[in-house]
């Protein structure tokens, strides 16, 4: 079974609580209801991969709760301070914590993440311009100014491999990591399949045209919140002209030499994205294919 990272959360969403004030309170008010720690938007991770958890009675006065759930009918909660913002690159200590983290508590980080980032990035609603309030346990923002009620928001993203002749197509970008390549991606368009974002964005990064999309996994990816879509599509042809403004290089590996940067063999063609990005689980399924 395909397990991308961000995924297996163990918490129950508790979607029934959302709407029931009174229920919410409750689980406000139970002694075994818990905070989760953060540095700004940085998690606590004890030695054992395992998140840090505190009593609610430890959030700053002015935040508001967000339910994330319940463990094993224990309230779980994150706290929303007006005025904080994420910051706009991953920290190196935040990298490490992530591949530290054990996976249902790194899927449990992302839904926290992701929903505190989005209220700190739309705090004012899109159709009036009217500052709006939390509802719904933290998961939808009211607007007094017109009405109209905002929900989180997730973009869509494919992110992909094309295949030719037992070859995978893996390309970087301007700023990353020396020697590091990965699956390509793009955001979905208004109006566009999976299945023509993928072809589209092969097409427009890498001048490659191809056929047979077809779908491996998706991924919750927190940084801000994007579902990747990730997929395998087949090449016409190998020949590449590469997209400058998106690509600083792309390459075809074979299967062997994929193998050897998933294994992180120092003489592989490539460095692979790390275990909990989606390209890393889409790089092992196709070495398997």
């Amino acid at each position: 079974m395909i397990r991308p990272g961000f995924t297996g959360s163990t918490l129950d969403r508790a979607d029934c609580l959302r709407h029931d004030p009174a229920a919410l309170a409750e689980a406000a008010a139970d002694p075994g209801a818990r905070l989760l720690k953060l540095d700004g938007f940085d998690p606590d991770v004890d030695a054992r991969g395992r998140l840090g958890w505190t009593s609610l009675g430890d959030a700053p006065d002015d935040a508001r709760l967000v339910l994330l759930g319940l463990d094993q009918g224990s309230p779980r909660f994150a706290a929303y301070v007006e005025g904080m913002r994420a910051p706009p690159a991953r920290s190196s200590w935040l990298n490490r914590a992530l591949d530290e983290l054990r996976p249902d508590e790194a899927a449990t980080y992302a839904a926290a993440r992701s929903v505190l980032d989005w209220h700190a990035r739309h705090r004012f609603c899109a159709n009036c311009g009217h500052a709006t309030d939390m509802i719904r346990a933290g998961w939808a923002r009211h607007c007094p100014g017109c009405g109209a009620e905002h929900f989180p928001r997730t973009d869509p993203v494919v992110i992909m491999i094309a295949e030719h002749s037992g070859r995978a197509l893996v390309g970087r970008g301007p700023h990353w990591p020396p020697g590091r390549y990965s699956a390509l991606a793009g955001f979905v368009e208004p109006g566009e399949s999976i299945e023509e974002a993928v072809a589209r964005e092969i097409a427009e990064e890498a001048g490659v045209r191809v056929t047979a999309v077809r779908y491996v996994a998706s991924q919750p990816w927190p940084f801000p919140s994007q579902l990747m879509i990730a997929c395998v599509a087949q090449a016409g042809d190998d020949t590449l002209t590469l997209d400058a403004n998106e690509l600083q290089d792309a390459k075809w590996v074979d299967r062997a030499g994929v193998r050897a940067a998933l294994a992180g063999d120092p003489d592989a063609p490539f460095l692979c994205p790390p275990p909990y990005a989606i390209a890393h689980t889409l790089l092992s399924a196709w070495v398997k294919a």
